[in-house]
């Protein structure tokens, strides 16, 4: 760990606490975050030259696994044409048509540079067309860092939101409405409260910000009931689940149907990439053609084009990917399961597809509430125990594990052995 520690300390000079995104600085588990230099398959590599077998894959997109060759491929290919041009490309166009076959009902797409920027611009659009301010989103799902969405609404599930950043002015989130996920009483409570001025009710269709917890049985259904019933919009935050719970997302898997819906980097094969998708109707009324200004230089950008296509395609062509990864996730929760009990550990674990997360408590997780029942503390040996071993997780309890095709069974038995020992320690 020497040269990571090396570099943090360099790092922390000119970036804040030392790194770009404050989940890295691995504050919560209370160590020297690993610098990386590598990545193949399911391993990473850091700076001293140790490999980890990866469940992080950058925070979901690599669900191909890092450098898959069909990637890495168009994406050289790619570079060779030029980085960015600020116009039109064939290659933008290509994704659009290929999305909007794969994702259900969506007719139109825009590109955009993050996760962050298309639901920002997602929640432009409903305010837009319904001519309402207030949205809702949900306690513990987290939407990017616009600032309309940094709000934490305490213990009260019904009250309008407070800034959870310095920086945002309580007017700017002033309209914004917290309910609490699973919890549809609470989201009819708010409607009912403030008739006509809801815009939009955004939501993770499996929250994957505070671990993973997935929808109760007919909670997606409730929220597509409700929103009919009052004039929102319902936007699923897809930048986790798109393309990775199911080819075509949560809509697919879940079967039920969005106005609006948002992707992140997995459409880059893990570059630099977003997008919000909907109607003809509803996405006409962005600009050039409506009256709801966005736009970037970056957008669409080739490259990023290049990566997304094929990923996208390769999925297509490959749909036994998700049976591959949803088992194998199954296999790992399951594990890990077995593993708690043995050790009497306390520890609930949540999995739907590829997605997996422990959680420190004995009880089951269903809503954010019960995840704040964790016990951080424990995570953070956990944590600590199995990065010793060779497994990299997300530094944080509230995070998500996500399986990729490049992992082996192999590779999940030597987490399983890892889960026992650190588990044992504790």
């Amino acid at each position: 760990m020497e040269r990571s520690q090396e570099l943090f300390d360099r790092a922390q000079k000119v970036l804040p606490g030392g790194v770009n995104s404050p989940v890295r600085a691995f504050r919560a588990v209370d160590l020297c975050p690993r610098f990386i230099t590598k990545a193949q398959g399911a391993y990473i590599y850091d700076a001293d030259g140790k490999s980890y077998i990866d469940y992080v894959c950058s925070w979901g997109p690599m669900i191909l696994g890092h450098d898959h060759p069909v990637v890495r491929e168009a994406v050289e290919k790619a570079v060779k044409d030029g980085l960015s041009f600020g116009a039109p490309t064939e290659r933008e166009v290509e994704m659009a048509e290929l999305m909007v076959e794969l994702v259900p009902n969506i007719e139109m797409v825009r590109m955009v540079n993050s996760g962050t920027e298309a639901v920002m611009s997602a929640i432009r659009l409903a305010r837009g067309a319904t001519g309402r301010d207030k949205i809702i989103k949900f306690e513990g799902c987290y939407h990017g860092h616009s600032d309309c969405l940094l709000v934490n609404a305490g213990s009260s599930a019904l009250a309008g939101g407070h800034p959870s950043s310095a920086g945002v002015p309580e007017d700017i989130v002033k309209h914004t409405l917290t309910a609490q996920f699973n919890r549809l009483e609470t989201v009819e409570a708010l409607l009912n409260e403030y008739p006509g001025q809801v815009a939009c009710v955004i939501v993770e269709p499996v929250a994957a910000n505070m671990g993973v917890v997935a929808p109760a049985p007919g909670f997606l259904e409730g929220l597509r009931a409700l929103c009919d019933k009052s004039g929102a919009l319902l936007i699923f935050d897809e930048v986790i689940t798109g393309f990775r719970l199911a080819l075509g997302g949560a809509q697919e898997y879940f079967g039920v149907k969005a106005d609006l819906v948002t992707f992140g980097k997995i459409i880059g094969g893990g570059m630099p990439v977003g997008a919000y998708c909907g109607s003809r109707a509803l996405m006409e009324q962005v600009a050039p053609c409506g009256p709801v200004y966005q736009a970037g230089t970056l957008s669409g950008n080739p490259v990023a084009m290049a990566a997304g296509l094929a990923q996208l395609r390769y999925l297509k062509a490959h749909p036994e990917v998700y049976d591959y990864i949803g088992t194998l996730a199954k296999e790992l929760a399951d594990g890990m399961r077995e593993a708690a009990e043995r050790h009497h550990a306390g520890v609930a674990v949540n999995q739907i597809g590829s997605l997996a997360a422990p959680f420190f408590t004995p009880n089951a997780v269903t809503t954010f509430v019960d995840a704040k029942g964790s016990d951080v503390g424990r995570y953070a040996r956990y944590f600590k125990g199995m990065l010793e071993r060779g497994v990299y997780l997300a530094p944080a309890q509230f995070e998500a594990m996500f399986v990729s095709a490049a992992h082996t069974r192999q590779d999940l038995a030597q987490t399983l052995e890892a889960v026992d020992e650190a588990l044992a320690e504790l």
